[in-house]
């Protein structure tokens, strides 16, 4: 597997944590696993982690070139090559000359995050063109992705063959609603960055207190963002980064999730925020309008901190329909597991 990432890279997210659930499950059916990724500070050229061997060569730009050299040079005869497409993909059908499979996992499409991440003109450039330009060549490679808004996308770009496999849960689905801070409160889980739109969150959060004025807020994450946002709002509780145990506790304890964001693959701290009895309000974009099932076991708003200022408040308003959103919220994470994402997976690859 070719992926820029590897989970302990310090930049790792949800794509890596899907790769490393699924892949370490593989192993334990008795797969053989290596995961090709970029090299990090204080990082091991190459180690076992839960059986997966992680060789690790070049930067977050370099990785790529470095993948093909360490294919030439290995000599090595794979069943399977899993090319792991974060924006810019490894070329897999370009170089892959010994008869391997090759199956492209895919979580999201970049579209919307270039505009948020990169500077004008690289921002336009990579929409209008390198990202359909590099996708033309996997679109007859069997392809996995996440959630339906993803298929959807990738079919529009002349996909032929594209199968869900969803996300699993990183945490255990209680049994019935946890007790809750006693007044009002909203937690955001996530990177710190311009696409998962935090300031949004906090916006929201300004609106809502003329009229929850007990209303709390806790932020979990880190980015290039924290600091100024952290230095402008003196009345949020930044954590940064915390251990599972903490924001689990956290999460479990607020009266609802803010996920704003431009665009996911599906959405994690959504199902994992579920299972610990605790509903979601976010962007009706995609991968958000496939974690969250409108009205069920979150809501999903207008991409503007208005709008999701007005769907929180709705849920904190209302009693019943917070918690009968939380009961729901149980319900639909027990869907999720990463035992029967790697079965599926498994299937896939055997096909």
């Amino acid at each position: 597997m070719f992926n820029w990432r590897d989970i302990k890279n310090p930049q790792s997210g949800g794509a890596e944590v899907y790769t490393h659930q699924i892949m370490k499950r593989l192993v334990s059916k008795g797969h053989n696993v290596t995961i090709f990724s970029s090299m990090f500070e204080n990082g091991l050229r190459e180690e076992q982690m839960d059986g997966v061997t992680v060789v690790r060569s070049g930067s977050k730009f370099s990785v790529y070139r470095k993948a093909r050299q360490f294919y030439r040079s290995s000599g090595a005869r794979y069943d399977v090559i899993i090319d792991e497409i974060n924006t810019v993909p490894f070329m897999t059908p370009k170089f892959v000359k010994r008869g391997e499979r090759i199956v492209a996992l895919i979580h999201q499409l970049a579209r919307e995050f270039w505009y948020h991440e990169m500077p004008y003109p690289v921002a336009w450039m990579g929409d209008k063109f390198f990202e359909r330009h590099w996708l033309n060549h996997y679109r007859e490679v069997r392809t996995v992705t996440v959630s339906e808004s993803t298929r959807k996308d990738l079919l529009g770009l002349g996909f032929k063959n594209v199968t869900i496999i969803p996300n699993g849960l990183n945490v255990s689905v209680l049994n019935d609603l946890p007790t809750k801070t006693p007044n009002p409160s909203i937690i955001f889980v996530g990177r710190m960055k311009r696409a998962k739109c935090p300031d949004h969150a906090i916006e929201a959060f300004r609106i809502l207190k003329a009229k929850f004025p007990q209303l709390t807020f806790v932020a979990i994450g880190d980015g290039y963002l924290r600091k100024e946002l952290q230095d402008a709002n003196p009345d949020v509780r930044f954590l940064g980064y915390v251990d599972r145990e903490t924001r689990d506790k956290y999460v479990m304890e607020s009266w609802v999730i803010a996920v704003p964001g431009i665009r996911e693959g599906w959405g994690q701290v959504v199902t994992d925020a579920n299972a610990l009895g605790t509903p979601a309000v976010g962007y009706d974009v995609p991968g958000l309008r496939d974690s969250i099932n409108n009205g069920y076991n979150g809501l999903l708003t207008s991409p503007r901190p208005e709008d999701l200022a007005e769907g929180i408040a709705r849920l904190l308003s209302d009693d019943e329909m917070r918690t009968k959103m939380g009961l729901n919220g149980l319900e639909w994470a027990r869907k999720f597991g990463w035992d029967a994402s790697a079965d599926a997976f498994e299937k896939l690859l055997k096909e």
